[in-house]
């Protein structure tokens, strides 16, 4: 992934595209920051570990997608269109990296899949059932959807 995102730099670079490379380089640099917090551990020792996993990198980029979609909201509230519409077009770059993302049918499955194989019963087994979410459907997964649903599933 580091290595298609570098390759799309440069050829964002070389045709003039103002608003991809600065959104590509707003996601390489949120990905270097995140290798550099993975140096140390909690209690600032050396953790041993170079560089964020891919997994990891689609955390990253998830987040930046929602960090963007709750900007839309401001700004539309401030009726600044032209902001939102720049915010939208940062989510399309951002959104060509990760995974084709699941349908509302598919995340449903997947939760009652995964309530059943925990054998979850209510409530309070919500944080287990979204962690084993997370684990196997980081970055093609809407996890604010699949709360919802799972909240339906174990009441």
């Amino acid at each position: 992934m580091r290595t298609r995102l570098t390759d799309d730099i440069k050829t964002a670079m070389k045709s003039g595209d103002k608003r991809r490379l600065g959104t590509l380089r707003l996601i390489n640099a949120a990905i270097k920051d995140r290798d550099l917090d993975a140096h140390v551990d909690d209690q600032g020792k050396p953790s041993g570990v170079d560089k964020i996993t891919d997994q990891e990198i689609l955390s990253v980029l998830q987040k930046m997608i929602k960090q963007r979609r709750e900007s839309i909201a401001t700004y539309r509230q401030g009726n600044r269109e032209d902001l939102a519409a720049q915010e939208l077009e940062e989510i399309t770059v951002i959104e060509g990296y990760l995974p084709q993302q699941l349908t509302e049918a598919e995340i449903r499955a997947a939760v009652t899949d995964t309530v059943a194989a925990l054998e979850a019963k209510g409530l309070k087994d919500m944080g287990r059932v979204m962690a084993a979410l997370k684990e196997r459907f980081t970055g093609s997964m809407d996890f604010g959807k699949a709360s919802g649903i799972l909240k339906e599933a174990l009441k």
